[in-house]
């Protein structure tokens, strides 16, 4: 809660938020916590974890969410895509996509990464944006958490294959390491989470360097 409360003045653009053991232990999302949280955030809020059925969908939406990220549903149960599109709209309907290297390609992960799912990035993203999903976060297993850098080579490769939004995650430690996901790779947003926590980079600053690059940024407050 107190996390919430700080990006809350920290010039946040969206908070993504992932229970990443509901799905491991076999539970749904945590519909009290999230309604909590979503109280007092006051940016979009992207909302994962658990998501397995229509009805935990439209009870995260009605919880405050205003995206519901879907990872190993999505991959696994693709009709739960479609029908969240038809029914919500697929600007909310947003597919998480976890991959690890494999040579020369990409594999996409399940279960928080922990189960092969045998399938390539790019015929994931392309079937997932097919099914309706709006947007795809996009995160490196094996980059994330090192503060190393986005994996570039991944980001264009799914930018370039779909038409929507692609955001970047999995590696930020450094202002250009965002200037390089969009600039460099085609990410249409970046996410960050290790350099903001364990370091002194704010996301206002973050905005400032993109912005003198020439990456169209949200307005920072004064």
């Amino acid at each position: 809660m107190q996390a919430v409360k700080v990006y809350n003045l920290r010039d946040v653009d969206e908070l993504v938020f992932f229970d990443i053991t509901a799905t491991p232990n076999q539970r749904r999302p945590d519909f009290e916590q999230i309604e909590e949280l979503t109280r007092e955030c006051f940016m979009p809020m992207t909302v994962g974890g658990g998501v397995r059925t229509i009805d935990d969908i439209e009870c995260l939406l009605q919880a405050g969410a205003d995206k519901v990220a879907i990872n190993t549903a999505a991959v696994e149960q693709p009709s739960l895509l479609r029908e969240g599109a038809a029914r919500f709209g697929r600007q909310c309907i947003v597919a998480c996509l976890d991959v690890c290297r494999r040579d020369e390609d990409w594999e996409v992960v399940t279960h928080c990464g922990r189960q092969p799912a045998g399938r390539s990035v790019v015929e994931c993203a392309k079937s997932m944006e097919a099914d309706g999903v709006g947007e795809i976060i996009l995160t490196s297993i094996d980059q994330d958490g090192t503060m190393e850098g986005y994996d570039l080579a991944l980001i264009k490769t799914v930018a370039q294959a779909v038409r929507i939004p692609v955001v970047a995650s999995g590696g930020a430690g450094s202002y250009q390491h965002m200037v390089e996901a969009v600039a460099q790779s085609g990410a249409a947003a970046v996410a960050a989470a290790s350099m903001f926590h364990f370091t002194e980079q704010t996301p206002k600053e973050a905005k400032l360097r993109m912005g003198e690059q020439g990456i169209p940024v949200r307005a920072i407050m004064a």
